[in-house]
């Protein structure tokens, strides 16, 4: 039963996936913000938004990284 997480049925090689993909889109998102192509909000919000989905991102990534026990 190890090969399943503890707090859902999902396995874990899924989780690890699904976190991936997870951290890229935040990376990928905070880009465009940062590149102002959403062009719905001032500038400056959009460089804050930017660089805090980037951040997030590589902060989500590190923690996977180091969550890992292989």
């Amino acid at each position: 039963m190890d090969k399943y997480s503890d707090n859902n049925g999902m396995p874990k090689g899924m989780r690890l996936v699904f976190g991936i993909f997870m951290v890229l889109v935040y990376l990928a998102v905070g880009v465009l913000f940062l590149c102002n192509v959403f062009d719905i909000i001032n500038y400056g919000v959009s460089i804050a938004i930017g660089v805090l989905l980037c951040l997030y991102g590589i902060y989500r990534g590190y923690r996977m990284y180091k969550g890992q026990t292989y």
